[in-house]
């Protein structure tokens, strides 16, 4: 395949074929006139093509505000395509011709992107993740199962010092990983250099008396430059992994970390809720997970399973399962990445977690759910492991939680969620 090719759900007053055409037009040769420049040759070379349209619906009303308003709104899928000639293999241009003008065009009352292919070569034009699962495991000593991991809180109002303290305790707990919450990074409370030397300090002291190396996801988000003098910061005081707000820098300052890095990349997804929340307007995970792991993400994050925020339990799925699958060819594995986990988790969401995935190559962020337990942090991580385990039995929690146990404690402590 060497064009690219892009899946919408669409709603217009004008009809699908139409306003697809129009999509088409404003996303690649067209404007709003006829101009003699737009030759047939031209366009023969270089317009988007409707390769298909397939209408699902029809409703009197609009879902979204219309201008070009009228009695009856179609609903349906369409496919375009580009020729790769137009835009290479740049990740910021593709996502402005895949997702660009089209969100302002005047004949939809709703639109979607829901998916894309890109030829293969984007495979040799862009990085990709650096570490995965497995690097990443070989970072904490070949870890097997599920990595269990936690996130500094409260988010924001620790000092350095009381940062370093906490993350002391949950290491001495033992934890696998812990991260910077998104909206701590450099802050003049909390210095992004004076948190690092503090925290690394304690992790890297641990390590060196108990052989366990716990990493740590210090959040380098910035202006690029920035972000590139903390890497190197972190390179000098033996750090382990940098975490970065993948919506606030874009796909150009998380390629530009990627290739700077000598560390995992930890892609957080701040901020997601603006794309994906509509039914009727925005970008569906499927596409930004594609785009994310070609710039360098490692790890990304897919929410939880019966969670705190909007998502139901089906598209939380459909999204960590995207994370591990193949972007090009079921042989090619060095594009998959590991989902990341959290939001209101507990033992409870363990075992269907491993379910979803298929395997333990996950991260599980527990805040609460290990920092709650009745007995304190070590056994809130090991009822957490403990529950690890039951899945990896194919056994629910409550037959395999022993009397006494962290386990037990932890079943009576935290509510079985709903969904």
């Amino acid at each position: 395949m060497n064009r690219i090719k892009a899946t919408y759900e669409i709603e217009t007053p004008v009809g699908l074929a139409h306003a697809a055409a129009v999509i088409a037009g404003e996303q690649s040769t067209g404007t709003f006139i006829k101009i003699a420049s737009e030759t047939n040759a031209l366009r023969e070379r270089s317009a988007a093509t409707v390769e298909s349209v397939s209408l699902t619906s029809e409703s009197k009303k609009p879902s979204l505000p219309c201008r070009k308003g009228g009695n009856n709104y179609e609903r349906g899928t369409i496919v375009l395509s580009w020729p790769i000639d137009n835009l290479g293999y740049s990740l910021p241009t593709l996502l402005s011709t895949i997702a660009g003008n089209l969100f302002e065009l005047a004949e939809l009352s709703a639109i979607r992107l829901i998916d894309v292919d890109l030829p293969a070569d984007f495979a040799t034009h862009n990085p990709g993740p650096q570490f995965g699962a497995s690097g990443t495991r070989k970072i904490i000593g070949d870890h097997t199962g599920p990595v269990i991991g936690t996130i500094i809180k409260p988010s924001v109002g620790l000092s350095v010092t009381e940062t370093a303290q906490l993350v002391k305790q949950l290491v001495e707990a033992g934890i696998d990983f812990i991260k910077d919450d998104e909206l701590q990074a450099n802050g003049p409370a909390c210095p992004f250099h004076d948190r690092l030397e503090a925290v690394t300090q304690v992790i890297n002291h641990h390590a060196q008396k108990t052989g366990k190396q716990v990493l740590y996801a210090v959040n380098i988000t910035d202006e690029i430059e920035q972000m590139w003098r903390n890497l190197d910061s972190m390179q000098k005081v033996g750090a382990n992994c940098a975490m970065v707000c993948m919506q606030s820098v874009g796909l150009s300052g998380l390629r530009a970390v990627r290739d700077h890095s000598e560390f995992p990349i930890h892609g957080h997804r701040a901020g997601w809720g603006l794309f994906s929340r509509s039914p009727n307007i925005g970008i569906s995970f499927k596409v930004m997970q594609k785009l994310w792991r070609l710039a360098g993400a490692d790890h990304l994050h897919v929410n939880g399973l019966g969670n705190k925020f909007s998502e139901s339990d089906d598209i939380v799925a459909q999204s960590a399962r995207s994370v591990q699958q193949p972007l090009f060819h079921q042989s090619d594995a060095n594009y998959i990445a590991m989902p990341v986990f959290s939001s209101g988790q507990t033992i409870w969401q363990i075992g269907p977690t491993r379910a979803v995935t298929g395997n333990d190559d996950f991260i599980f962020c527990a805040g609460g759910g290990i920092m709650g337990h009745p007995d304190g942090v070590a056994q809130g991580v090991l009822a957490l492991r403990e529950a690890a385990d039951a899945a990896q039995k194919s056994t629910s929690p409550e037959e395999y939680a022993q009397p006494g146990s962290a386990l037990e404690s932890a079943l009576a402590t935290y509510a079985k969620p709903q969904s």
